[in-house]
């Protein structure tokens, strides 16, 4: 009987992904179906590491770049998941959420959108009033970046002109809006889309704001904001997490496929939260690629089977297969090798 042919994966990524991602169950179930994930060494060059069917990659940076171009030059054929050039758009939190004023879904009752929002260059602006007739306090502010770095994590809570004075330019401003303590986190792998519920920011009153004892509060994460007699876990049973109402899953399905498309991207997740004040209203707060699949249940399977779809067609399509698969965030072959050069 002829030899099973089995398929390469390499994968380069940071070490706090890789022990997060790459994970044994991960490893075990790839290889059953004929995949072996190999890790790719930061320190030798990507090149002379190959043959790779496919490589999966968070890692950034001109040489990262360079070294992607050079190795699909070489090995034609290998996919690379996804272009840097659809990576770094998710790198700007402006420009992260104006892809979602490109889709055009029609679903009825639900809409959805971004949250009012601005973005500061400097000091100066910053504290000039005028600035603020379009937006109402508190609001959230977050690093203009979002590489994935502790910097690019570090947000805040303001709630009046006061809490301005401690803020870093350049950062985008965003209206918060109250959302029940429940965000939304949306995983998207290829064509497959799944949506989980986590706890949140919890909701500001207008009389609160009065009565706050500070002018901002700090954070590393919306679901992890700093320690507070309300937002213990005390506060999240009260809030019954677990009768919180899933938005309706062709509706978010329609927002992810949209999102993928526009940004030809095949591995991210985004965020949303259910507008309080109407609810069929939902908001897109951030969007992440390659975000912790690790913490959405059952990711093997899912990402095994993405891997099987990719290597797939890939098989069937050659040189082809991102025009006739749709997967449009791949690099592969010489034609997306002269587009990044």
């Amino acid at each position: 009987m002829a030899e099973e042919k089995r398929f390469r994966i390499g994968y380069a990524l940071l070490p706090k992904k890789q022990n997060s991602f790459i994970r044994d169950s991960l490893v075990n179930l790839a290889r059953s179906r004929g995949i072996d994930l190999v890790r790719v060494d930061p320190n030798r060059n990507l090149t002379d590491q190959g043959p790779f069917d496919c490589v999966l990659h968070k890692l950034y940076g001109d040489d990262w770049k360079r070294q992607l171009t050079e190795f699909t030059v070489k090995y034609p054929n290998a996919v690379v998941l996804d272009s840097p050039e659809s990576i770094e758009r998710l790198h700007n939190r402006i420009s992260m959420l104006q892809v979602v004023s490109e889709l055009n879904i029609d679903d009825g009752s639900e809409t959805f959108g971004i949250p009012k929002q601005i973005v500061i260059y400097d000091k100066e602006t910053l504290l000039d009033r005028r600035n603020w007739e379009a937006l109402n306090f508190p609001v959230i502010a977050k690093p203009l970046v979002a590489d994935g770095s502790a910097k690019s994590h570090k947000m805040a809570l303001v709630f009046n002109h006061d809490g301005l004075n401690s803020l870093k330019p350049p950062v985008v401003v965003q209206e918060f809006v109250n959302h029940g303590g429940v965000i939304f986190k949306v995983y998207v792998v290829g064509e497959r889309v799944r949506c989980v519920k986590r706890k949140s920011l919890p909701d500001v009153r207008e009389d609160e704001l009065v009565r706050v004892s500070e002018d901002l509060r700090r954070f590393s994460q919306v679901s992890n904001l700093a320690t507070d007699e309300r937002i213990d876990d005390r506060y999240y049973k009260m809030m019954h997490l677990d009768d919180t109402e899933m938005p309706p899953l062709s509706f978010i399905t329609q927002i992810a496929r949209g999102l993928r498309r526009a940004m030809k991207l095949n591995l991210f997740n985004f965020d949303v939260i259910r507008d309080s004040r109407c609810g069929n209203r939902y908001l897109i707060v951030d969007i992440n690629y390659f975000p912790g699949y690790a913490k959405m249940p059952g990711y093997e399977t899912v990402l095994t089977d993405f891997f099987c779809d990719v290597l797939c067609k890939k098989q069937q399509w050659g040189e082809d297969c991102s025009e006739n698969a749709g997967f449009d965030g791949m690099m592969m072959g010489n034609k997306d090798v002269r587009r990044m050069m």
